[in-house]
């Protein structure tokens, strides 16, 4: 089976704030049996998934998208809390979430807008922002979902960031870490 290189464009995580949530992660580890962890490099937060892309329609969303995200200024987040995705007792996704920023929203719609122009067929669900910490649940025992407030290392501490990019990412599957920045779009406030 050929594997195609997937794109997306993402909210980076700064580099010091990818380290203290990967030391958040490790002791998680212990509680929580998933079986890939993320690599500390790879923590973002998706805004647009467009999977396999042909360079012109990459180039079209970068055009399309430069000028209104320019006009955004860098702004706050905090990691508050953990959730999961897929089946309650045994869940795919591992993932700590973000408060609801109504910033992170309005930068999520004018990727979201500019990728559709561009000519993608983007998810439709809601957004829920998230940074997967983990994938595959791998205990014998069914999964807990009162565990995740429980074990939350955010509840009382929240981690807290300055958002001041979006970056458009390219997978390499088999390498880690696995995302690799394409191109940096700085939020300046132009």
């Amino acid at each position: 089976m050929q594997q195609h290189t997937h794109f997306f464009y993402a909210l980076a995580i700064p580099e010091n704030e990818k380290a203290d949530l990967n030391k958040k992660c490790i002791s998680l580890q212990k509680e929580f049996p998933f079986k890939k962890w993320t690599h500390p490099m790879d923590f973002h937060i998706t805004l647009a998934f467009l999977g396999a892309a042909p360079e012109v329609k990459l180039n079209i969303s970068k055009d399309l998208l430069l000028p209104g995200i320019k006009k955004f200024h860098p702004f706050p987040l905090a990691i508050q809390k953990l959730g999961t995705f897929g089946k309650n007792d045994s869940p795919r996704i591992f993932w700590a979430g973000v408060q609801n920023e109504p910033k992170l929203h309005e930068i999520r719609d004018n990727v979201y807008s500019a990728c559709l122009k561009a000519g993608f067929q983007l998810e439709t669900r809601p957004f829920k922002p998230h940074i997967t910490l983990a994938r595959t649940w791998v205990a014998d025992s069914a999964f807990s979902s009162a565990a995740l407030d429980e074990s939350n290392p955010f509840g009382e501490e929240p981690l807290t960031f300055i958002a001041h990019e979006v970056v458009l990412y390219k997978t390499n599957i088999g390498k880690s870490p696995k995302y690799e920045a394409i191109s940096t779009f700085t939020l300046a406030g132009d």
